[in-house]
């Protein structure tokens, strides 16, 4: 897959780093604040991981087969819906790490602002996080990256739309696989998130699957004003699935997504802590930790939400 010339200047006029032909890179706002020593992201606070050792990448970065409202990403300068012609596992990964440290390298320059201690770390990522833009499962060797990730020593977050149930039947476990739940009924997430034709079987059918997995599951909730934020809708979805975890996330108005979205939409953060309030009283699942910077709550059953890391292997 070859992406086309103006998406291209999109993608790196935002600040992407391309990597072979359907794939990015992205440091995030908390990998930097991580490299002064500042606190980390809602998943450094609910999970114990390195923010800044934590590479933002996807396998599929204009490839989807939804058109979230609230998604921040300029979907609208691109169609596909499929991945035709896609790069190795391998190579994806050398080049995603490759390609980190090389916007990395720009922090050693200033030391007076950044700890390079901590910008030596993050050289070395500790954590793949599977998600930036597009839909991941779509890349036909998603289990194949995934493995070559644990072999590095490295955990793997990945984060899915939940419209390939055969792929989230099958695939390689990752160390925490996030499915988005981001409405309670049909016709919301058909206005919503507009899937491709049958999306909310493909997503209950994911949701199906989740009791199955080895691994640490959860379910993302996108919080819209006024639009998808009934938490009663959702009890029986959430008792379908039986995720270790549930965040409840505020919708920003940011991006792309300010086209679509009025900013009336974004919720406050005692918004999202009353929902998520009223979800522990319909569910099994308790309010265990609020990160205000981020607007998110987690929500947790009777599993320990922090991360037991592997022995480290330095990716050369």
């Amino acid at each position: 897959m070859t992406l086309p010339p103006e998406v291209r200047e999109i993608l790196e006029g935002q600040g992407y780093r391309l990597v072979g032909g359907h794939s990015a890179v992205k440091l995030c706002h908390w990998l930097k604040q991580g490299l002064q020593d500042q606190p980390g992201c809602y998943k450094q606070r609910f999970y114990g991981i390195d923010s800044h050792r934590c590479l933002q990448m996807t396998p599929a970065v204009a490839v989807c087969n939804q058109k979230c409202l609230f998604c921040w990403r300029s979907y609208e300068h691109w169609s596909e819906t499929q991945l035709n012609n896609h790069d190795p596992s391998k190579e994806l990964l050398e080049g995603v790490v490759s390609a980190q440290r090389q916007l990395l390298t720009g922090f050693k320059g200033s030391p007076e602002k950044y700890d390079l201690e901590l910008v030596e770390e993050a050289m070395n990522p500790r954590h793949l996080a599977i998600s930036l833009s597009g839909e991941p499962t779509l890349y036909p060797e998603l289990s194949s990256l995934i493995q070559k990730a644990h072999n590095r020593g490295m955990t793997t977050f990945l984060v899915t739309n939940g419209q390939q149930p055969r792929t989230i039947r099958d695939i390689e476990q990752p160390t925490q696989l996030y499915v988005s739940l981001d409405a309670p009924d049909k016709k919301i997430y058909n206005e919503l998130c507009r899937p491709v034709e049958g999306g909310w079987q493909n997503l209950n059918r994911t949701l199906e699957h989740l009791p199955g997995h080895r691994g640490r599951t959860a379910l993302r909730i996108t919080l819209v004003k006024g639009i998808n934020d009934n938490p009663y809708g959702y009890t029986q979805l959430i008792q379908k699935a039986k995720p270790d975890f549930i965040e409840v996330k505020a919708y920003m108005h940011v991006g792309y997504s300010r086209k679509r979205l009025e900013r009336k939409r974004m919720p406050s953060n005692d918004e999202v802590k009353a929902f998520a309030e009223k979800l522990s009283d319909k569910t099994d699942y308790s309010l265990d930790k609020h990160v205000i910077e981020s607007r998110v709550t987690l929500l947790t059953s009777d599993k320990e939400p922090q991360i037991k890391l592997e022995r480290e292997n330095n990716i050369e």
